[in-house]
């Protein structure tokens, strides 16, 4: 299965969360927070949203930091996790 988004939309594939923190601790599954960075996976064709021009600023396999409560997320037949987002829920391109 394959995803194709739509309009301004972009689907990203989440970075795996870090299992120890800086100071050499190891958090269990739970206390893990979701990384906020992830990977375009897809970008939808942008045009006009809403009667205003729409140009999609990043592509596919730039690293990018998006809203915390952003997007929507979707399980796959293969079990990959992906959140489909709007483009300015996208903070910005990690370079």
């Amino acid at each position: 299965m394959k995803l194709v988004p739509l309009g301004d939309r972009v689907v990203l594939k989440q970075l795996v969360a870090e299992e120890t923190t800086k100071s050499g601790i190891v958090l269990p599954g739970k206390e893990k927070e979701k990384p906020q960075q992830a990977e375009v996976v897809a970008v939808g064709p942008g045009g006009v949203i809403d009667g205003k021009e729409v140009k999609m600023q990043v592509s596919v396999g730039q690293k990018v930091i998006f809203s915390k409560y952003a997007g929507t997320e979707v399980k796959l037949e293969d079990d990959d996790e992906y959140i489909i987002v709007k483009q300015n829920d996208i903070l910005a391109v990690v370079e």
